[in-house]
């Protein structure tokens, strides 16, 4: 084998041992920059259709009812983690469960974007981490991606579809 090919090679074999270390660090999401909704008032109704829904969730031991009337008949929930619900009676009950009493949701400020979806509704987009109250206070918690599609129905919101990334 001649001098370049084996410089070549070895080029080669940096590139991708850089390439593997770079794809093994942590990633943070980042906030997105300048987003301006296309919407104010809808921005402004999912925001607080979110901080309702998620007081709901972190409260579920008393708010379990609350909880599940945002969530529509057909939902679809796709986790990463958990995989795709589609039953909102096994979602409600795997959150009573899994999640009440014991996990905290909390959202990254600022973090939210809103798009409308022409006769339909919005998709809302945002980061969020959760905490294991199992835990001591302090404990770290990893920042998620989410995204909820909301479906309004002449007033009426519910949440039709989630996608939630850890």
């Amino acid at each position: 084998m001649s001098k370049f090919s084996s410089f070549i090679i070895c080029l080669l074999l940096l590139v991708f041992k850089q390439a593997d270390c770079l794809a093994q660090q942590h990633y943070e999401y980042p906030l997105t920059k300048n987003y301006q909704p296309d919407d104010p008032q809808l921005y402004e109704t999912i925001v607080r259709l979110d901080s309702l829904f998620f007081n709901a969730y972190n409260t579920c031991t008393v708010n379990l009812d609350k909880y599940a009337a945002f969530y529509a008949e057909d939902i679809e929930f796709y986790h990463d983690k958990g995989g795709l619900m589609t039953s909102k009676k096994e979602l409600v009950e795997a959150t009573k469960k899994n999640i009440c009493g014991k996990v905290t949701r909390e959202l990254v400020k600022g973090s939210i974007e809103v798009y409308p979806i022409k006769d339909y509704g919005a998709i809302e987009i945002g980061l969020h981490s959760f905490h294991n109250n199992t835990e001591p206070s302090g404990a770290p918690s990893k920042v998620g991606r989410f995204m909820v599609i909301w479906h309004n129905d002449k007033g009426s919101w519910k949440i039709a579809r989630v996608v939630s990334l850890h």
